[in-house]
């Protein structure tokens, strides 16, 4: 099952490499890793997705509570977040076929960054599995070159997830 993590940090170097060290050891693999400041440039916040069982989730959760440079920890349950990546692939676009990709583009929402006589650049800012079916989409016209952002979270609601100081 995929758990996402949300970690509030010390905005510090080495921190990053303390909490990928400790899902390695765990044997528990990241499928998506974003880290930026907060609000505050002194704390950064780290949005982890990963998968595993609910056990294992508890025991990285207690052990990331432990680091020195961890200010506070949540995993959010399956419905208690809002969640976005970003995508940005270029495709090979031939004037034949530019009209079909500005359609896909404007019914998936994504927008047109460049266009060259014989690619377009898209981008396109979503939830994971709409990401992943509009690439399934753009996919047959030639992907050349594709990147993804990790996933960034916050909580539903009127609660947050801040450090206190």
């Amino acid at each position: 099952m995929k758990h996402t993590i949300s970690v509030l940090v010390e905005n510090h170097s080495g921190v990053l490499s303390r909490i990928s060290g400790l899902f390695s050891r765990r044997g528990f693999n990241i499928e998506s890793l974003a880290v930026g400041p907060t609000h505050d440039p002194s704390i950064s916040r780290i949005t982890i997705v990963a998968d595993g069982d609910d056990h294992t989730v508890e025991q990285i959760e207690k052990q990331l509570n432990k680091l020195i440079d961890v200010i506070k920890v949540k995993t959010f349950g399956r419905d208690e977040f809002v969640a976005r990546e970003l995508m940005i692939v270029k495709v090979s676009a031939p004037a034949e076929k530019r009209s079909e990709i500005m359609t896909i583009a404007e019914i998936t929402g994504a927008k047109v960054m460049d266009v060259t006589l014989t690619t377009m650049t898209l981008e396109i800012c979503d939830r994971y599995d709409r990401l992943c079916r509009f690439e399934r989409v753009i996919e047959p016209y030639g992907i050349l070159e594709m990147a993804r952002t990790g996933t960034v979270a916050v909580e539903r609601g009127s609660e947050y997830f801040a450090a206190k100081k």
